[in-house]
């Protein structure tokens, strides 16, 4: 359908006042709303995912391709129950205890958000018993935690810890990422896997819900 490659070019665009139109009309002329997603949509982020991890796009596009295909996500939310609503997993994401920084990690949520991921965003300067919380009440398939600073890196293995000791570390993967943060790191502390951008967290976060 032709309509569907349209939307999909307008998301790589970035162009939200025309996937917002188009959407509408979409909906105006009873198409599917899950077809919306899966063929118009998602297909347009996919390209944006592939072109940010080769180099030929850059952050703040990928940010207006996300809120382009947010902005038709948002009409179409609606006429899909909750049940039906396509998901690739649920994903708990948070900049652990003692870091304030939360512009990688944006970026990651809409990343996953395009893939389908749903996300739970705990924000900054979350403690290991916040996360512990949260993963008893969200029961996610990822749990991911972001640091920018060297100095709050051990939170994340205190937060694998607390984890480990309510027994829950079975149940959930968990990745990390963030400026000083490394594979060997992820390793070190137990993680499940790291990602050094976006774009590779999406592909992570695909790797460990697919198995």
């Amino acid at each position: 359908m032709a309509e569907f490659n349209k939307m999909s070019e307008m998301v790589i665009a970035g162009d939200f006042a025309g996937v917002k139109a188009l959407t509408q009309k979409m909906i105006d002329d009873q198409v599917d709303p899950i077809s919306i997603i899966n063929d118009g949509l998602m297909p347009g982020m996919n390209v944006v995912g592939v072109r940010f991890k080769a180099g030929d796009m850059f952050v703040p596009e990928v940010m207006m391709s996300a809120k382009a295909m947010a902005a038709g996500i948002e009409l179409v939310k609606p006429l899909i129950a909750e049940s039906n609503m396509p998901t690739a997993g649920k994903v708990l994401v948070g900049t652990v205890k003692g870091d304030l920084h939360d512009i990688g990690k944006k970026l990651v949520n809409m990343m996953l958000e395009s893939a389908g991921f749903q996300i739970i965003d705990l924000g900054v300067d979350i403690a290991p018993a916040k996360f512990v919380e949260a993963v008893k009440e969200h029961k996610p398939d990822v749990v991911g935690m972001s640091a920018l600073l060297t100095t709050t890196m051990l939170s994340m293995k205190d937060t694998i810890d607390a984890l480990k000791e309510e027994g829950l570390r079975d149940r959930v993967k968990v990745i990390i990422g963030g400026a000083p943060v490394t594979q060997s790191f992820a390793e070190q502390i137990g993680a499940d896997g790291y990602a050094p951008d976006a774009a590779a967290a999406t592909d992570l976060c695909k790797q460990l819900t697919a198995n």
